[in-house]
């Protein structure tokens, strides 16, 4: 993810990447080692993106939009607002009325988070991105304060009455994210490899910052260009 940024150019075609991680707790620049409480045999990995401590894992579609922001003529908070409500409009597939927060980014039903984000933006270029609990356990959330809030609450798809399958989320989400940024998807050729521990990200959480990412260990699910 980092060198695909600093390479683009100009005429770079913009691209997600659409990942399922293998389990592993991210702590940001800005993250408090305290609010990671009980880690276990989960991996506590630091990351160069912006905000607190989260989970990533198995049933949670984890997506890095690489978009270049010029191009699409829009600024970092519509950028913010357009994921979250791509999010809050794939959730309507399924019936459930979901909402932002001013100032806690991210998609929540009721006072249960079901989605983070976490961005980085660099020459306009955005990476980093979004995680989204599709059929997941949420356990591993309580072994920490989830982007730096004590006692925040966390859901998932399945547990507000939604589908269990990933594909089937997955694919209206990307339809979704489509519409947002006016953007036709297509399948990549081959999944984006993120196999290694020690080069992209994993990340969301709240946080907004010009700078540049690191990765972890990451399933591929599909890597997705877009034009």
């Amino acid at each position: 993810m980092q060198r695909f940024t600093d390479a683009r150019g100009e005429d770079t075609p913009d691209e997600l990447w659409v990942v399922e991680h293998e389990p592993v707790f991210t702590l940001g620049q800005a993250g408090k080692p305290e609010h990671v409480l009980a880690p276990g045999d989960i991996p506590v990995i630091h990351v160069d993106r912006g905000g607190q401590v989260t989970y990533h894992g198995p049933g949670q579609i984890v997506v890095y939009p690489l978009l270049d922001l010029r191009r699409l003529k829009i600024g970092v908070r519509e950028y913010v607002c357009r994921i979250e409500q791509a999010i809050i409009d794939t959730l309507a597939e399924w019936n459930i009325e979901a909402v932002r927060r001013e100032g806690a980014p991210g998609v929540y039903v009721g006072d249960a988070k079901v989605a983070a984000l976490g961005i980085r933006v660099r020459r306009g270029c955005t990476f980093h991105g979004l995680s989204f609990n599709v059929a997941m356990d949420l356990e591993p959330f309580q072994r920490i304060n989830p982007c730096g809030y004590q006692g925040l609450q966390v859901t998932s798809v399945l547990d507000l009455g939604g589908p269990s399958g990933m594909d089937a989320v997955q694919r209206v989400l990307l339809e979704q994210l489509g519409r947002q940024f006016g953007l036709e998807l297509r399948d990549a050729p081959e999944p984006v490899d993120l196999a290694s521990p020690s080069q992209e990200p994993a990340h969301p959480c709240a946080g907004i910052q010009d700078a540049s990412p690191s990765q972890e260990s990451a399933r591929p699910r599909a890597g997705v260009p877009i034009s």
